[in-house]
């Protein structure tokens, strides 16, 4: 269903349904216009072989069910995937690393022909962006990027309230930006990527090839003896208990993400930078450590202008971002046909 299409079927009022697309977790909610999530339910993305499709088409129906007639009727869909999208024809581009079964799908064809609604289909840190922007902690800001660090990396930035998408879909995609030119290739296939250092995937796989290679650590012992039970938080809580590996391992992720938020800084200079997701957990009582690697990279008056927020990630808020991302298309296309 081309996007011109989609639009014109979409209503003007009612809730949207926000689905976000994980690695390991799919989540979906009813979100008011104000940002309230009325009722939110998540899942594994794939059960078995199971296509995620089924999944988000199982969860809509799930929070509908439960909200019952007291959400009232439904405008849209909005669904954030991690990797690049062509949102204006809702297709999942690639590569697609952590839910490979979607790439090159058609998915707002594809699940809007399941459920009779329109569907807006967008990067997933882009939609958590907008939902940051126009409906949580950055409203009113003018310009604002979102940098989430989960299994994976990826930003979403909005500049003079517009969602930058880039030519290709790329936009955003700071997490295979390098910072370190002679590093090792990330598993997208770019060398020295900040995903590599400061994902969740990358700090595991990094413990796992040093302990793996013979470096004396606690983690082993930790992970039951296995190395591949070796888990990022696993990482970090060894490295705040002492052990050298691991908080050598974290200081070089600290280190690295601090040196992706100075060249957000210095490169685009937005009034809010949050960092968020899954592995900011642990990330977060580093904060000074991080905030003072940001130092070395950024210009001080630019970082001093930045409003830095370092949170963990919540699936409430990528739902709100889903549902954020249809009101935006919404709200664009209003502009456009006036």
């Amino acid at each position: 269903m081309p996007a011109a299409a989609r639009r014109r079927g979409g209503r003007r009022h009612g809730v949207i349904v926000g689905v976000d697309v994980g690695g390991t977790t799919t989540a979906a909610g009813l979100v008011t216009r104000e940002g309230d999530v009325i009722v939110d339910a998540s899942a594994p993305t794939r059960a078995g072989e199971r296509d995620p499709l089924e999944t988000i088409v199982s969860l809509i129906s799930e929070v509908t069910g439960r909200a019952g007639r007291e959400a009232g009727p439904i405008a849209a869909v909005g669904v954030g995937v991690p990797g690049p999208v062509d949102a204006d024809r809702g297709i999942v581009g690639e590569p697609v690393t952590h839910v490979t079964e979607l790439a090159g799908r058609p998915l707002a064809a594809e699940l809007g022909g399941r459920i009779g609604l329109p569907v807006f289909v967008d990067n997933d840190v882009n939609a958590l962006a907008l939902g940051e922007a126009m409906l949580g902690a950055a409203r009113g800001a003018r310009s604002l990027v979102v940098l989430s660090a989960g299994t994976g990396i990826g930003a979403g930035i909005v500049l003079e309230g517009r969602l930058v998408r880039g030519a290709a879909g790329f936009g955003g995609e700071l997490g295979h930006v390098p910072v370190k030119f002679d590093g090792p290739r990330c598993w997208c296939g770019l060398r020295g990527c900040l995903a590599f250092y400061a994902s969740g995937r990358g700090i595991a796989d990094i413990a796992r090839s040093r302990v793996a290679g013979g470096a004396r650590s606690t983690l082993l012992e930790a992970a039951g003896g296995d190395a591949a039970g070796i888990t990022a938080a696993l990482v970090f809580d060894a490295a705040h208990a002492g052990d050298a590996l691991a908080g050598s391992i974290v200081d070089e992720a600290c280190q690295a993400l601090g040196a992706m938020m100075g060249t957000i800084v210095n490169g685009l200079n937005p009034e809010v930078l949050i960092v968020t997701g899954g592995v900011v957990e642990s990330f977060a009582r580093l904060e000074a450590k991080i905030l003072s690697a940001a130092g070395e990279y950024a210009f001080p008056r630019a970082l001093a202008a930045t409003r830095i927020e370092i949170v963990p990630g919540d699936k409430r808020a990528s739902v709100r971002g889903a549902a954020a991302l249809a009101l935006y298309e919404q709200t664009a296309d209003s502009r456009r046909t006036r």
